[in-house]
């Protein structure tokens, strides 16, 4: 009996080994499976079919470039998970994707990929339907509570009023809104919504929030902006008490690189020619940033910087010695 207990949990072990290896990459030739397994391809035939007895629909083709492949089933397969938690699984590790939740990063993504593989196609709509209500711009940092980010995905894809405690000066206070879209910033979550209460479009720093809650009040969803860019300039331009805009000469790409996300917008005008909408404490510190970019610029916005840019050029021009010859690489 000793035995035969061992035998079974030689096979149970080597079993689990192959569904890890058909869930690693799409597909897999009878031959490699055996030599990864140490085994002959007549008993990875045999556990092949164990797994599918399990419910985990395994595909095999004949020919040259035939062989395994993990597909989606009919039902969920024996993960111990019923439908909401799966779904709530998948929106968990697509927030950790994005680096928002609890630092998961590149472990999130292959989990995230093997769920989605043996999802059943009723769950499959739900999670790509919650995607759905997901943009990004960078990838988030700051961690946010799973659930609430869940709850408000929910809403956005269902277009039902959500609620939730949101600090106002010195207090918190209750904010209902009509969700729209949910952004993933280089730094943190954000709820792009309609504020009932405001009558305006407001961004929300989801990390903020306290006792979200989904309401069963549909709404027709209204006109939006562009969810991504009206967080992006939110958290880059009006969050600010100064302004800028600038022309830079340099495509946006280049641009892109060298500012974060959260710190300007770039807008493509031509192939080498972008304009930079940033923000800041003081216009001078705006006008540094885009100055130690390295590319020749121009002022756009607002008017007075011109003339602050000229007042700025006399005094470095008397900081270096207007009258001191150039050093040779200089000169060229």
């Amino acid at each position: 009996m000793g035995v035969t207990r061992g035998n079974e949990r030689g096979t149970t072990e080597r079993v689990l080994t192959l569904l890890g290896l058909l869930q690693q990459r799409p597909a897999w030739t009878g031959p490699d499976l055996a030599d990864r397994l140490g085994v002959t391809p007549r008993t990875v035939r045999r556990d092949v079919e164990r797994l599918r007895t399990l419910g985990y629909p395994v595909h095999a083709t004949q020919g040259v470039g035939g062989g395994y492949q993990l597909g989606p089933g009919h039902d969920l397969p024996p993960l111990l998970l019923d439908d909401e938690e799966a779904i709530a699984t998948a929106v968990s590790l697509l927030a950790g994707a994005g680096g928002a939740v609890a630092s998961a990063g590149d472990a999130a993504v292959r989990a995230l990929s093997k769920l989605d593989r043996v999802l059943p196609t009723r769950l499959r709509h739900e999670v790509r339907a919650l995607s759905g209500s997901v943009e990004s711009f960078g990838g988030g940092r700051t961690p946010v509570d799973p659930e609430a980010l869940m709850t408000l995905a929910r809403a956005c894809r269902d277009a039902v009023e959500a609620g939730f405690d949101y600090p106002s000066g010195s207090e918190m206070r209750r904010r209902r809104v009509e969700p729209y879209r949910l952004v993933a910033s280089d730094r943190r979550w954000y709820l792009l919504a309609y504020d009932l209460d405001r009558d305006d479009w407001r961004s929300f720093r989801i990390d903020r929030m306290t006792d979200v809650c989904a309401r069963t009040w549909r709404f027709r969803p209204r006109p939006a902006p562009d969810a991504a860019t009206y967080v992006q300039e939110g958290v880059a331009s009006r969050v600010y008490p100064q302004q800028a805009r600038f022309l830079v000469h340099a495509s946006a790409d280049t641009v892109r690189a060298q500012i974060p996300a959260s710190a300007a917008v770039v807008r493509r005008r031509r192939s080498e020619l972008c304009e930079v909408l940033s923000g800041g404490g003081s216009l001078d510190f705006v006008l540094m940033h885009v100055l130690l970019l390295g590319h020749e610029s121009e002022v756009l916005d607002p008017p007075e910087l011109r003339w602050r840019c000229r007042t700025l050029a006399e005094r470095l021009l008397l900081a270096g010695g207007t009258n001191s010859p150039l050093p040779d690489t200089e000169k060229s």
